[in-house]
């Protein structure tokens, strides 16, 4: 007798619990917002993002990134011999000549060569032609860093790829494989 009332209240249950179940409506969610997420409209939310249908906030006008020095000197022809004068902002303890020797040798050995002879990989392999040799070329500390950041004639500019830091450790690397040479 015990045992037909266990099982009938265990079928009266099952019978509950799959009456309660319904496909075409799912049961309780717990969290519903990671099953049903909220929809906002992208810089709606505040005015500032509304003058002008501007899609976000713009910089002020003049303003820089942080620690970012800007190069005053234009890239002109007349700015290439200004730059001529200019010295390099590191001192002896701020060049790092194995970090310099490293970036030249990433960026500029595969054309100038690693003594900067203008014999580096592309140039034998005859990719690049008429590479100068450092040795020919009346130029400077600070020439140098201005054709890392402007580029100059079938080289490109290379204020992208490396910090202005790294552009002069790069420039004195030069001027110290000219002066070996």
């Amino acid at each position: 007798m015990k045992s037909l009332f266990n099982i009938s209240l265990l079928a009266g249950i099952s019978v509950l619990m799959a009456s309660c179940y319904n496909k075409k409506e799912p049961n309780y969610q717990y969290f519903p917002n990671m099953y049903e997420p909220v929809s906002y409209e992208t810089y709606q939310e505040s005015d500032a993002f509304l003058r002008g249908g501007v899609a976000a906030q713009l910089p002020a006008d003049g303003s820089i990134k942080r620690g970012f020095v800007p190069y005053e000197i234009p890239n002109t022809t007349e700015g290439y011999e200004a730059s001529k004068s200019n010295a390099s902002p590191l001192d002896s303890l701020g060049y790092d000549e194995p970090q310099a020797t490293q970036l030249y040798t990433i960026y500029c050995a595969v054309c100038h060569g690693d003594k900067g002879d203008g014999k580096g990989i592309l140039v034998e392999r005859e990719k690049y032609l008429g590479v100068p040799s450092y040795k020919d070329r009346a130029i400077t500390v600070g020439s140098v860093y201005h054709v890392e950041t402007y580029g100059l004639n079938a080289m490109g500019s290379y204020a992208n790829q490396l910090n202005q830091n790294e552009r002069w450790q790069v420039a004195q690397y030069v001027m110290k494989l000219k002066a070996g040479l």
